[in-house]
């Protein structure tokens, strides 16, 4: 009770400040001089009208030292957030609604996996990590008067970093790169509730737009296991598979070449998608600049360098690329031990690590208490039987996942940041197996590329969807696809590369790649804006990434249409539809009636023969079934559109979008009132900016970022889409919007959903909520002289 009325009075205290003007009350110094200790020679620290810090310095070293302690002066409090969570301690803090969590992410190892990475880097990759946490620890050292007032609030205690907590945060993005554990967990549930010669007709169609011709035709065939695995696995479906802390990764990224840009270079542009409604975003910006180089771009906080960025050379944005890099195994207990496990007549101990959970806890002594927990391994992997949230099971299941098996003693970290062009690149991305990413570059001498990273085993049964039986001793990952293999592109023919986390490969790709992957309708997009001749503009790609035709609602709204205008109750609507230009704009209603009759017509044609839970579990994962459902729309043949709870008549299509409408209209007449016509897009599909601090009740709003009104949705480039199970309010959004033109030599286009700051009341904490929100362009300075004229404070670093 002592603790949480602190944390109240707390709260209270700085709003007042807050209200009152004192932005000081949670502020750092960013004038004068200061000491910093390790630097070898003393190192400038400009900020902006943003508040974003340009670090020169003499020699690279000192630039990482300084941009690890600029990174913990804005985000410390953010750091050791992320910091806590990979390595299973929120429940120090939260007590036992997080005690799952902390479980979890003990039970997967990313922290346990770092410690044992950080042992096998060479010198020169180590540097590169302790160059930046020498400046991260010298804040804390040195600074605790001027720590964020967060951490004091939330009892943190922050402790010196290590090589090995960087590098559990890389693991921990790559696990938010990673497919496909939610579709092999669904693909089974489906496969026990109608069976393996069913089963095919509800699984996945991965479209690569790019493919002639550009269809479910070319989609990719699954391999559907036999009877034998069609036994019960998963006893229910179980929840959203989401951690709260995630790093879930989306996004699009383009750059077109020298010949089709009006400024004659080369432009590359990029907005990761990401869960960014916390305040001030998952990016931390800044410069860094040294004599032989230069550039400007962003990381999460806690990694140095970056990998979204322009230098003086090139330009680097990125997007998830969906490789499949984890696989289920369903694992036999021996029946004589249970400390042992069988593969075929062989039987093998489990390997046990034990840990100890630190809970808050107000009933024990101290107010904490220790929980020790042991945590079971199997050749393959961790046990995660119930572990994962929504895998619930009394079968013993593990997990396996790539880059713990690739751990290699250099990263292309630093070769990427350093490279000079689009080669350097390439041979960068040779050793950057952690992250399973798109990346689109382009260098100054008019060459663009795309390249996928990370390592995807070659499998034995060449599919991926289904969980695996362990059968015997024998491995079913016999290889890795060669880096040669990967998924790439140099200067095509057509003088642009992009992906929108769409399939990829073509049909002729000879290793199983991924069974997810986004559905095309932004990459469709994409093509149809990149392929129009005119040359395009940093301008236009600002205007691309903002773009909300939605090429889904154009296929199925005239059927939807259609069906609606044939009865009185939703002629209306119907009327809409046929009148609407498929823009997912805030101030027009047509959006709102697509997308709400879309979601009920998709519960009616499988929750009869699925369930509800199944059917939620399944919808609520909209990769695995939008571009399955769309080719059922409109081939209108399907036998899943007749209700099996009805026996005296045969549904059809149109029987349930006039049914979906009708329960479309009580939701949103409920809201907006009974006519159709008032039911806007912007009045019901909000994105809301919280503070870590205050997510809800008294003081949200005058701490947060506000609610806001947006476009788009998840089929537009402009990404702003919402969990199927919680219509409209969105969840994830574009977390940065980036356009670096290399012919221009001063700025570069680039806006945050939040701030720099993740102090609450500081200045730079929000302040680009509102010009993110309307489309406005902000900057990031590259130029010597720009920055000089856009330079608020300096502090002098030295020794």
């Amino acid at each position: 009770m002592g603790c949480t009325r602190s944390f109240a009075l707390g709260i209270t205290l700085i709003m007042i400040g807050g209200l009152c003007g004192c932005g000081t009350l949670n502020d750092y110094q960013t004038k004068d001089t200061l000491k910093l200790a390790n630097l070898k020679q003393p190192v400038e620290v400009v900020r902006d009208e943003k508040g974003m810090a340009y670090i020169r310095a003499e020699n690279l070293d000192d630039a990482l030292t300084a941009q690890g302690f600029v990174t913990a002066q804005d985000r410390l409090f953010q750091m050791e957030m992320i910091r806590m969570a990979v390595q299973g301690r929120i429940s120090e803090l939260m007590g036992e609604k997080a005690r799952p969590f902390d479980i979890r992410m003990r039970t997967l190892g990313f922290y346990r996996n770092a410690q044992k990475h950080a042992r096998l880097l060479n010198a020169e990759t180590r540097q590169y990590f302790e160059n930046y946490i020498r400046g991260v620890n010298a804040y804390i050292d040195t600074r605790p008067k001027t720590r964020p007032l967060e951490l004091k609030l939330a009892g943190i205690q922050p402790k010196p970093w290590s090589v090995p907590d960087v590098l559990s945060i890389i693991y921990y993005m790559s696990w938010g790169s990673s497919a496909n554990l939610e579709t092999e967990i669904i693909a089974q549930m489906l496969l026990e509730k109608i069976g393996p010669d069913r089963v095919h007709e509800v699984l996945p169609l991965n479209i690569n737009p790019d493919d002639v011709p550009d269809d479910a035709s070319t989609a990719e065939t699954i391999e559907v296991p036999g009877k034998g695995q069609a036994k019960i696995l998963f006893t229910r479906a179980g929840a959203v598979f989401n951690d709260p802390y995630r790093l879930n990764i989306g996004s699009n990224n383009w750059a077109v070449g020298a010949p089709l840009s009006a400024g004659g270079k080369p432009i590359v542009a990029n907005d990761p998608h990401l869960e960014a409604t916390m305040l001030p975003g998952p990016w931390y910006p800044c410069g860094l600049i040294t004599p032989t180089f230069r550039a400007v771009g962003v990381n999460i906080p806690g990694i140095p360098g970056f990998v979204v960025f322009r230098s003086d050379r090139i330009a680097v944005g990125i997007t998830n690329a969906y490789g499949d890099t984890q696989d289920l195994f369903l694992e036999t207990p021996d029946p004589d031990n249970p400390d042992r496990y069988m593969e075929g007549d062989k039987s093998l101990p489990f390997e046990i690590i034990e840990e100890t959970i630190t809970i808050k806890d107000k009933k024990a002594p101290d107010g904490i208490r220790k929980e020790p927990i042991k945590i079971s391994l199997t050749r393959r992997g961790p046990v995660v039987s119930k572990v994962l949230p929504g895998l619930v099971t009394d079968k013993i299941v593990t997990l396996r996942w790539s880059p713990f098996e690739t751990m290699e003693p250099q990263m292309g970290l630093k070769k990427m940041l350093m490279a000079r062009s689009v080669a350097d690149v390439r041979k960068a991305l040779a050793d950057t197996n952690l992250l399973m990413l798109n990346f689109v570059f382009a260098d100054t001498d008019g060459n663009i590329g795309w390249q996928v990273s990370g390592k995807l085993p070659i499998r034995s049964q060449k599919d991926g969807t289904f969980p695996q039986m362990v059968k015997d001793g024998s491995d079913n990952w016999i290889g890795w696809i060669p880096y040669d293999d990967m998924p790439q592109s140099y200067n095509p023919k057509r003088g642009w590369v992009g992906t929108c986390n769409h399939k990829t490969v073509g049909k002729d790709y000879p290793y199983y790649y991924s069974s997810h992957q986004a559905s095309s309708y932004r990459y469709r997009r994409l093509k149809q804006l990149m392929d129009h001749p005119a040359k395009k503009t940093a301008v236009d790609f600002w205007e691309f990434q903002r773009d909300t035709l939605n090429l889904m609602a154009e296929a199925i709204a005239p059927v939807m249409a259609e069906a609606l205008s044939v009865h009185k109750e939703t002629r209306a609507m119907g009327q809409i539809l046929s009148e609407w230009d498929f823009h997912d704009d805030e101030n027009q209603a047509a959006p709102t009636i697509f997308q709400a009759v879309y979601r009920h017509f998709a519960l009616l044609v499988f929750i009869d023969e699925l369930g509800e839970e199944l059917a939620d579990t399944m919808l609520n994962n909209w990769y695995f079934w939008q571009e399955r459902l769309q080719r059922m729309v409109l081939e209108n043949d399907s036998p899943w559109f007749d209700d099996q709870r009805t026996t005296d008549v045969t549904e059809t299509r149109d029987d349930l979008l006039y049914r979906a409408a009708l329960n479309a209209t009580k939701d949103l007449s409920g809201q907006m009132g009974s006519k159709p016509e008032k039911w806007l897009w912007g009045k019901i599909h909000h994105i809301e900016y919280l503070n870590p601090i205050r997510r809800k009740g008294i003081g949200k709003g005058v701490l947060g970022g506000g609610s806001h009104p947006v476009g788009g949705s998840g089929e537009t480039l402009r990404r702003n889409f919402y969990a199927f199970k919680q219509p409209f309010d969105v969840i994830v959004s574009d977390s940065l919007r980036m356009v670096a033109d290399l012919g221009d030599p001063e700025k570069v286009l680039a806006v945050l959903p939040g701030g720099v700051s993740g102090r609450t009341f500081h200045p730079h904490a929000k302040d680009q909520v509102d010009r993110f929100i309307e489309g406005e362009k902000v900057y990031w300075w590259f130029s010597d002289a720009a920055i000089r004229d856009h330079a608020e404070t300096t502090l002098l670093l030295k020794p």
